[in-house]
């Protein structure tokens, strides 16, 4: 048995084989061979079967994801099917006498540099998918899986890290929990982790080898730690555990279609935070009032270009449709900082977190911002569809956003589009935003704190940085009386305030929040049960001003 202390981001307990997956650049080597025929019949083959998955994967992410955003897979298909790709792999085996592998990645190579040096950004763009195919075919002719096929169910999957374009093909029904060797509490294999409600470990130093592929392995997201090939007594002691914490949740069940409302009578909004549609699932299974946070940048991080207004029309229609008339609150696209897309182009900066990012790109990139305003205020009329827009700093930003939403409706009147009427809101994530949050208030309809980057722009602590997290306290005193301040002048100015951040779901806060006022709790799916337990046995009255000496230290 081996054991291996990760950090926790998730609680719970899984058992399952380990799904390995191996990321990094192939090593290709150059390896001569003597049957050209047979090699080049290796090559077909590959590709044959790399056409196959991406057809299963394409129709497996119109259910999940929509046609639009599934389109990327049938593009695949057809430069696989590509004459001019094919005969040069198929030259450079003939000619050179090599394997198949270095023939792909030479093709690579040669296709890429073509695309990108092409002025035409769309063209420019296709290197990234002659880099996809290649290695996706040079995966299959090296024998290593991925993460879309997964042969069972009750896999752990183990990787240094996982990026969005990455768990996208995943299966999640057969996911039990995710080990990562890199990776931060706010990375997107933690928030994966948080909305399927799954354990999940990060910054774990489990060896990469392909001998632990396949092995039994216990995950503990309650200690933070890995066990692979565990003795029978680990394992008798953890599914003993599994068994105990499967039992709380079915007594949670029973508090589903009950009121988010304390002893006292004071009602909260529990909203679920989601990423995409997939979701969408786990927000109706965990009885959640409604979405406070959907994470449009998704939408632009699964796809290799620019998502148009109608593939984003059909997603927010369907998000809309599937509440059935609760709250969907849309946050407007938040590239940047630790969320990169190659097609937006964006230069190096030393300090990412602190550049060019969010509701910045969209007022210096209004065609971009004007084209998802466009479709979120044509799907408002399928149901309750809220905006808000991130990382806002002042007044003057704010001006600007509401004459960029002028345009757009007006632009739409004169189409003879209709659209609804749309609640908007700004996320309170600096100080600086919290120093003006009077002001800001009689500008729009709520707040949405959001508590991830205030906590790292107050405490000047990069969250992404492991090196600092004895340093990064997110109960800090100072937070919370900001907190405070957001939300007392929120009430004064008549409007509601939130927080979506990850002290939403922190149940030792959860009760000096109600304390505070805090209307509305935006957290994962799996969290709105637990804490709809928790609220519905506090009383503010009672226990408020004991609560709140807590803001006095």
């Amino acid at each position: 048995m081996k054991k291996f202390q990760g950090k926790s981001v998730f609680g719970g307990i899984a058992i399952g084989r380990i799904f390995l997956v191996q990321k990094g650049e192939q090593q290709i080597k150059r390896v001569k061979i003597e049957d050209i025929a047979a090699e080049i019949a290796r090559f077909e083959e590959a590709r044959d079967t790399a056409i196959a998955q991406l057809g299963t994967l394409y129709e497996k992410a119109i259910k999940e994801v929509g046609k639009p955003n599934a389109a990327i897979f049938e593009v695949h298909q057809m430069m696989l099917e590509d004459e001019d790709y094919i005969d040069s792999v198929k030259n450079i085996i003939s000619s050179q006498s090599v394997n198949a592998e270095y023939a792909v990645a030479s093709t690579e190579d040669t296709f890429a540099k073509m695309f990108a040096s092409m002025e035409d950004d769309y063209m420019k763009e296709r290197a990234a998918d002659i880099h996809d195919i290649s290695e996706r075919v040079i995966a299959i002719l090296s024998g290593r899986v991925s993460l879309g096929e997964m042969a069972d169910g009750n896999r752990i999957v183990v990787a240094d890290d996982l990026a969005p374009s990455e768990t996208v093909q995943m299966d999640k029904e057969k996911v039990q929990a995710f080990v990562t060797v890199k990776g931060s509490v706010n990375s997107h294999t933690a928030i994966l982790a948080r909305t399927m409600n799954i354990p999940a470990l990060i910054a774990t130093p489990v060896p990469l080898v392909g001998d632990i592929d396949g092995k039994l392995a216990i995950v503990d997201g309650f200690e933070g730690v890995i066990y692979i090939d565990p003795d029978d007594n680990v394992l008798a002691e953890k599914r003993a555990r599994q068994e105990e914490e499967e039992q709380k949740k079915q007594l949670l069940l029973q508090l589903k279609g009950k009121e988010n409302v304390t002893l006292d009578g004071k009602k909260v909004k529990l909203y679920a935070n989601i990423g995409n549609t997939k979701d969408l699932a786990l927000v109706l299974k965990n009885d959640a009032a409604g979405i406070g946070l959907f994470r449009s940048e998704f939408i632009y991080l699964e796809s290799d270009t620019y998502p148009t207004e109608e593939e984003q029309f059909e997603i927010y229609k369907t998000v809309a449709m599937a509440m059935g008339g609760k709250k969907v609150i849309i946050r407007t696209l938040d590239i940047g900082a630790d969320k990169q897309a190659d097609y937006f182009n964006m230069d190096a900066e030393e300090n990412p977190a602190l550049g060019y990012r969010a509701i910045r790109i969209c007022l210096t990139r209004p065609d971009i911002f004007k084209v998802q305003l466009r479709a979120l205020f044509r799907a408002s009329v399928y149901g309750n569809l809220a905006i808000m827009y991130p990382m806002i700093t002042s007044l003057e930003e704010v001006h600007q956003i509401k004459s960029i939403v002028e345009e757009v409706k007006n632009e739409l009147k004169a189409e003879g589009i209709r659209f609804g009427q749309i609640e908007q809101g700004i996320m309170i994530e600096t100080p600086v935003a919290v120093m003006i949050s009077d002001l800001l208030a009689k500008e729009v309809d709520f707040f949405s704190i959001g508590t991830n980057d205030l906590t790292q722009y107050s405490l000047a602590i990069d969250r992404q940085n492991t090196k600092l997290d004895a340093f990064y306290q997110p109960h800090h005193l100072g937070i919370l009386r900001m907190i405070k301040t957001v939300v007392d002048n929120a009430h004064a100015a008549g409007i509601w305030a939130g927080i979506c951040g990850e002290l939403g779901a922190d149940f030792d806060l959860v009760p000096l929040f109600l304390a505070m006022g805090v209307d509305e709790l935006s957290v994962s799916p799996g969290n709105v049960l637990p804490l709809r337990k928790l609220i519905r046995e506090f009383d503010v009255e009672k226990q408020k001003d004991e609560v709140l000496k807590r803001l006095l230290k």
